[in-house]
């Protein structure tokens, strides 16, 4: 049997529904692999990095630990939401770090927050679902059938959510009432992680079970188009999993994903219709500039690709083995955690190491995000960092 490679088993759960098994897995902690042997390959050791970039740490927050999720923090404007798997959710200060707002839902919670500054959502087990406006207080709560690992997509006056079963709902922002219901039939396996949502104009993107990327109206929730990204390979429905990871990228008229065991494409963003394509495997997602697309592959090395043409332009193996968060371009580099709460800084024309700042010891599995001029980065310890980079 084939074992999840190192930057892929983040949480082993087998669960057997009607027509699924669902395997839980997304990005890794360090020596798990599918069926809990060690992992035979060692992370890369960490040589030391001439800094020509300076990283200094503005501030240092807590929100209290992540769990057994990926809890994604995300920016609006100059402020950042955080979530904890304990219940708590809060609003900081993107400059100084200071909390604006913090509730507490008394609820474990599975995803991080979706917001759009005004309504801020959020869901936790059993598939309940919370809103709260800009000043903290409860709009409304929800209860969805379904576990529920992806952040809410929150705009469009909606709280958009997917479950584990593949369906998607769009819930009115202010009050909760279901709007619209999107089901795609379940594959016989597929990864237990979430899977980013993103409005795209008049349209949200979101990838599927199976190597698909598609886009939903967000008035009724209508399938305006699917694309298959990559097909799934071999035998044994293990070496046949094949999902979209991470968030689909958005660059004016293009759009790109990875997939898990499968590729890394570009699409027509119109219509999907593909523009190039390649053998790939990450199991984070990509990130991207006006000219390139960045991602880590599932042995955690970084790549950047030509957004036009899928050409490499550069990798860095220096990281090997050590399993990766998902990444970040900003300003002159490309930031990645990885699962010692170390912080890389890559630079976006040559991919060598800029800089290096530890964020504690615990994982980073999230993808940073900015806040105003602010970097910030959650551990899965629940410790929520602010950087400024020179």
């Amino acid at each position: 049997m084939m074992s999840m490679p190192n930057g892929a088993a983040r949480i082993f759960r087998p669960v057997r529904l009607t027509q699924a098994l669902v395997v839980a897995c997304a990005t890794a902690l360090a020596g798990c692999s599918l069926f809990g042997k060690a992992d035979k390959n060692p992370p890369a050791q960490l040589q030391p990095v001439t800094q020509t970039l300076t990283v200094k740490e503005a501030w240092r927050a807590s929100v209290g630990k992540s769990g057994p999720y990926s809890l994604q923090p995300v920016a609006v404007g100059d402020k950042v939401y955080v979530s904890s798997h304990g219940g708590d959710v809060m609003a900081l200060d993107g400059t100084s770090g200071r909390t604006l707002w913090k509730v507490d839902t008394d609820v474990d919670l599975t995803t991080g927050p979706g917001s759009d500054g005004n309504v801020t959502a959020v869901a936790g087990e059993k598939g309940v679902v919370f809103a709260f406006d800009a000043s903290g207080k409860q709009l409304w709560k929800k209860q969805i059938n379904g576990e529920i690992l992806s952040s809410p997509l929150v705009g469009h006056d909606l709280v958009v959510v997917r479950t584990t079963d593949t369906r998607v709902l769009g819930l009115d922002a202010q009050t909760g009432e279901r709007r619209w219901i999107y089901q795609r039939a379940q594959t016989p396996l597929n990864l237990r992680a979430a899977m980013g949502m993103v409005f795209a104009g008049d349209g949200i993107v979101m990838g599927f079970p199976g190597g698909k990327l598609g886009v939903l109206a967000p008035s009724n929730g209508v399938l305006r188009w699917e694309s298959t990204i990559s097909y799934p390979k071999g035998v044994s429905e293990i070496e046949r999993l094949n999902d979209v990871t991470g968030l689909p990228m958005i660059n004016g008229r293009q759009v790109c994903a990875t997939t898990f065991q499968g590729r890394i494409a570009c699409l027509e963003l119109a219509n999907g219709q593909p523009q190039w394509g390649k053998d790939f495997s990450s199991p984070v997602g990509p990130t991207q500039d006006d000219v390139s697309l960045f991602a880590a592959n599932e042995h955690s090395v970084v790549y950047a690709f030509d957004r036009q043409n899928g050409n490499e332009r550069w990798r860095n193996e220096q990281l090997r083995n050590r399993p990766l968060g998902m990444p970040l371009a900003l300003g002159r580099s490309v930031v990645i955690g990885d699962f010692e709460g170390y912080l890389h800084f890559l630079s976006r024309e040559d991919g060598k190491f800029v800089a290096r700042v530890r964020a504690g010891s615990s994982p980073i599995t999230a993808a940073p995000v900015v806040a105003g001029q602010t970097l910030v980065v959650q551990t899965r310890g629940g410790d929520v960092y602010g950087y400024i980079p020179d």
